[in-house]
């Protein structure tokens, strides 16, 4: 899905990450893993969408494992 041309707001958002593994998101510099399982999904959706309303950018998907925001750091840890 191409986020640029298709706006993914909270609802869809939360039907593509519900069956996660795992949720890394970064917010300025701070960097949190999230379960689905486990953690409350308003306080995830918090953290994943963008003033805009849409789901934030980039967002990368590996396996059922999602990445969502920009932090170099996070990329170097979670790419290894």
């Amino acid at each position: 899905m191409e986020a640029r041309k298709q706006k993914i707001d909270a609802d869809a958002a939360w039907s593509l990450l519900v069956k996660a593994e795992s949720i890394t998101v970064s917010r300025g510099k701070k960097i949190f893993t999230l379960d689905p399982k486990t953690t409350d999904k308003a306080d995830i959706l918090a953290l994943i969408m963008g003033p805009s309303g849409s789901l934030k950018a980039p967002t990368l998907r590996t396996g059922n494992r999602f990445m969502v925001g920009w932090n170099p750091d996070m990329y170097a840890q979670w790419l290894g």
